[in-house]
């Protein structure tokens, strides 16, 4: 599992989650699958949270969480670069 923040806020982290969903990364909530999985947490597991009560629960506007499968390491950070890219 990695979790990290994208400068751009919300917005951009979206954006990154979607440029991720593909080939590589699906759009998923789950955690330990065999498959790389992309998730924004503001705007989907927790989007019922009003934007105070994500902050008091650690979920920034910008976060975005990993959970990393089992394809080859070079083409994760290629999707990765992409990814960013793309934001």
């Amino acid at each position: 599992m990695v979790v990290f923040g994208v400068k751009g806020g919300s917005d951009k982290a979206r954006c990154f989650a979607d440029a991720l969903n593909g080939e590589i990364f699906s759009i998923l909530a789950n955690v330990g699958d065999a498959k790389s999985l992309v998730i924004h947490p503001a705007s989907t597991t927790h989007s019922q949270l009003s934007d105070e009560d994500l902050r008091k629960g650690g979920v920034l506007p910008e976060l975005i969480r990993l959970s990393i499968g089992i394809e080859h390491v070079d083409d994760i950070i290629s999707e990765l670069d992409r990814a960013l890219e793309t934001i």
